[in-house]
């Protein structure tokens, strides 16, 4: 059958504390990825911690794409969830990577719902 969707997760490591801790740069950052998904964005939210760490949600016609920083980890969590077949969460998955200059990541993609009747 037919995914309603596909949700793919990165984990991101040893990326620069710096670009994490910058809220701008992660932003940008999901918005690059959205353009690789092929999504459309609708609205974005955004959120700084103290002492560190950023989180960025942008709301997508298709569904979501959020970043999660701990600068001081060197890590990011971020996941895409793309409905429909036209979407590329995968590709806005390594978007992310690249955008951040992660040293390493790990993508994990799982189907969402089913089409048709229950």
């Amino acid at each position: 059958m037919t995914p309603l969707g596909m949700h793919s997760m990165i984990e991101l490591y040893g990326c620069p504390a710096e670009m994490l801790d910058d809220i701008a740069v992660v932003r940008e950052a999901m918005r690059a990825a959205v353009a690789i998904s092929r999504g459309t964005l609708l609205g974005e939210c955004e959120h700084r911690f103290s002492p560190h760490g950023v989180t960025v949600v942008g709301l997508l016609a298709e569904s979501h794409i959020s970043v999660h920083t701990w600068p001081e980890h060197c890590y990011a969590a971020a996941d895409v969830f793309t409905c429909g077949t036209g979407g590329d969460p995968e590709g806005a998955c390594r978007s992310l990577a690249t955008s951040l200059l992660a040293e390493r990541f790990h993508i994990k993609t799982i189907s969402r719902g089913q089409a048709g009747p229950p």
